[in-house]
C-alpha cells in the first residue's frame, strides 16, 4: 500500500507497490496441518445472547517500582527495533492501572505521542470480525459448519470450506493481494476499496491447499467472513460492528475507517525502516484491509477489548471455549491460533501488523491482567513484531513482579 516519502518518486513507486503484498499478506506462511474439527456452536436457537458492558480501568496507579519496569521494558523494546513511537498500558484488577506515551507520532512535524490518540491496529480487527461470527452462531443464525458457499458466490472450494475454516486460518482459498489487485491500485494507491471489492480478487482463484489441511494466515480469510456477516444480517459490516460491539462497549474512540481523511488528529504516522537505517513513513490507506484490518482504536478502547476478548464476555461459555481450541501456526507471533484469537504464554489477544503500524491486545483470565502495545513502525528486519514484543517484555515483568 504505502509510498515511501522523500525519496525519488520512481523509487518511491515501486516500494510502494512492493509493499502492498508484504503488509496485506502480513507474514502469512504455511504451518501444521491439522483439522478444523466436527462440533456445531450456535446450533441452539436460544437467542439470548450475553451482554458486555464497558468496564472500568482498575483503580490507583500501579506502585512505583513496578511502573518503572514497565516503562523500562517498553523503551527497550523501542531502543532494540528503533520504533519512533509508542502508547502501552498495563491493567491489573485490585493493584491499579499504567499507562504511556513515548518517543514520536511524526518524526518530521516531532508530534510527540499521546496515550489518547487514535492508532491503526490492523488484525486486531479479525478479532471482532470472529467474535461477531460467532454471535451470530450464538444465536443460531448461522453454523461454524457451514459452507462458504451458503453465503458467497464464486470462492474455489466454496462448497467444501467451513466457516471454521476462515476463522482459524485453514480454508485454503487464495488471498487476494495477486497481479490483479496489485495492478488495480497501483493506477490509484488513494482508492477506497469496499469489502465487495476487495473479495472479487479471490473469485475464481485457484487454492493454496485443500481446506482443512494447512493453516495459512491471510486477511482473506476474514474478509470473507466480512461478507458472510453482511449476507446474514442484511446490514453493512461497518454498521453490524456498530451496533453488536462498539456501542455497547462504549468504544467510542474505535473506528472503522475506509477513508482516512476522517481520521482524527493528531495521529501517528507510520514507518518502515529503510536501507539506509532511516525511518520511511508510510502513506495510509487502511480500506485495502477491509475487516480484516480496517479498525482504529485508543489505547482505553483497546483495556476494553482485551478484557472483552479475552474473557468471552459477548459470547456464550461454550463458544468461548470452542473459540479457543487452537493450534500452531507459522506467524503472526503466538503459541497457538485459534478463532480470530491467539494465545501466548497464557495470554489470549490478538497482534495486527502492517505498513507502519504494529499493535498487540491480550489479557491473562488468570489475573485478570490486560496489555495493549501501539507502537508505529512495521516490517522490521528478521520478521520481529516490535508491539508483540513489548507485549511480552510487559508480561514477564508482571509475572516477575516488581521485586525482581
Amino acid at each position: 500500500m504505502a509510498h515511501s516519502i522523500g525519496v525519488r518518486r520512481n523509487r518511491r513507486a515501486a516500494a510502494g507497490i512492493a509493499a502492498v503484498a508484504t503488509a496485506i499478506l502480513l507474514s502469512a506462511c504455511t504451518a501444521g496441518s491439522g483439522s478444523s474439527g466436527s462440533t456445531e456452536a450456535g446450533a441452539s436457537t436460544d437467542a439470548s445472547a450475553p451482554v458486555a458492558t464497558r468496564s472500568a480501568a482498575p483503580e490507583g496507579e500501579l506502585p512505583t517500582e513496578l511502573q518503572s519496569k514497565l516503562q523500562a521494558a517498553v523503551e527497550k523494546v523501542m531502543a532494540d527495533y528503533d520504533v519512533p513511537g509508542a502508547a502501552a498500558g498495563v491493567w491489573v484488577p485490585g493493584e491499579g492501572s499504567w499507562t504511556t506515551a513515548v518517543g514520536l507520532a511524526d518524526i518530521a512535524g516531532n508530534v510527540p505521542v499521546t496515550t489518547d490518540m487514535q492508532w491503526p491496529i490492523r488484525s486486531v480487527t479479525k478479532s471482532y470480525t470472529v467474535t461477531l461470527l460467532l454471535q451470530l452462531a450464538d444465536e443460531g443464525k448461522l453454523s461454524l459448519d457451514d459452507t462458504l458457499d451458503q453465503y458467497v458466490d464464486g470462492v474455489t472450494n466454496g462448497d467444501t470450506i467451513t466457516l471454521r475454516e476462515l476463522a482459524n486460518m485453514s480454508s485454503g482459498n487464495a488471498d487476494y493481494v495477486g497481479e490483479a489487485f496489485i495492478a488495480d491500485f497501483s493506477k490509484d494507491p488513494s482508492k477506497i476499496y469496499t469489502l465487495d471489492e476487495l473479495n472479487s480478487f479471490v473469485l475464481g482463484q485457484p487454492a493454496q491447499f485443500e481446506p482443512g489441511t494447512e493453516y495459512v494466515y491471510t486477511n482473506a480469510n476474514t474478509n470473507l467472513l466480512g461478507a458472510v456477516i453482511e449476507k446474514v444480517t442484511g446490514q453493512d459490516y461497518a454498521d453490524v460492528l456498530q451496533e453488536r460491539i462498539l456501542d455497547p462497549l462504549g468504544q467510542t474512540g474505535t473506528e472503522y475507517i475506509l477513508d482516512v481523511s476522517t481520521w482524527a488528529e493528531p495521529h501517528p504516522t507510520g514507518y518502515q525502516p529503510a536501507d539506509d537505517g532511516t525511518q520511511e513513513p508510510q502513506t495510509e490507506n487502511s480500506s485495502i484491509l477491509g475487516a480484516a484490518g480496517s479498525l482504529f482504536s485508543t489505547l482505553d478502547d483497546g483495556r476494553v477489548w482485551a478484557e472483552t476478548l479475552g474473557s468471552g464476555a459477548l459470547l456464550k461459555p461454550a463458544t468461548q471455549d470452542e473459540r479457543e481450541q487452537g493450534h500452531q501456526i507459522a506467524s503472526p507471533p503466538y503459541d497457538q491460533y485459534a478463532l480470530g484469537i491467539g494465545e501466548t504464554n497464557g495470554w489470549w489477544g490478538h497482534n495486527g501488523e502492517g505498513v507502519g503500524f504494529t499493535a498487540a491486545t491480550f489479557h491473562d483470565n488468570a489475573t485478570g491482567a490486560s496489555i495493549v502495545v501501539y507502537m508505529n513502525e512495521s516490517n522490521v528486519a528478521g520478521r520481529a513484531h516490535p508491539a508483540d514484543q513489548a507485549f511480552r517484555a510487559l508480561a514477564e515483568v508482571l509475572a516477575n513482579g516488581a521485586s525482581k
